[in-house]
């Protein structure tokens, strides 16, 4: 998060860095940001794995050229779109990519209501490409991620939303958790860290 694409400034790359050196497992980034192509090489150079970026035109950034040059660093690709934005933004990108983040609410805050009517861009994906992973991020607690999964998507990131203040603590609990997750079969593939400093707009 940037303060320009969402109203909210979160991690970057030097906590991503951080992060790293705590665990071996995959770091998933989702930049909710502008020119996301300017600071890919940053977050990758940090130890990122993955990297999500936005489809919208407020984004800033060539939407092909920044998912190949995701692909050309060595990470997996991600692309996500807003509630708002239409499917067809998306679909052209579907066959490139590793992973269609939907966004169940607006990014930059915790603490929004799920929205359920964002779970037909869920069947759609699915029905387009089966191959990829699909992630549903936003209201997600035990039975949101029930929902989201019944439609087709098989990741799902969470918060605490509990404005943690102390993101090195968070980082290691959400490592923890996430090294019990995977023991316990669940995606490898699944987002790290999703703790926005701010929960309330």
């Amino acid at each position: 998060m940037d303060g320009h694409f969402v109203d909210n400034i979160s991690f970057g790359p030097m906590v991503v860095k951080t992060v790293r050196g705590l665990t071996k497992l995959p770091l998933d980034v989702h930049l909710m940001i502008e020119q996301a192509d300017h600071y890919v090489p940053r977050f990758v150079e940090a130890g990122a794995n993955s990297i999500t970026v936005h489809v919208e035109s407020e984004a800033k950034h060539d939407v092909a050229k920044t998912l190949q040059q995701i692909r050309d660093a060595g990470c997996r690709v991600g692309l996500t779109l807003n509630p708002e934005t239409d499917f067809k933004l998306v679909e052209p990108f579907l066959a490139e990519i590793d992973m269609l983040l939907v966004m169940t609410v607006h990014p930059g805050f915790g603490g929004q209501k799920f929205r359920a009517d964002q779970m037909e861009k869920v069947k759609r994906a699915k029905s387009v490409n089966n191959g990829i992973d699909i992630e549903v991020d936003g209201g997600i607690n035990a039975e949101t991620a029930r929902v989201s999964i019944q439609s087709g998507a098989n990741v799902n990131a969470a918060n605490d939303n509990g404005a943690t203040p102390l993101w090195l603590a968070a980082a290691r609990a959400s490592a923890r958790m996430t090294e019990k997750l995977l023991g316990a079969g669940a995606n490898p593939n699944a987002a790290l860290l999703d703790m926005p400093f701010n929960h309330e707009k």
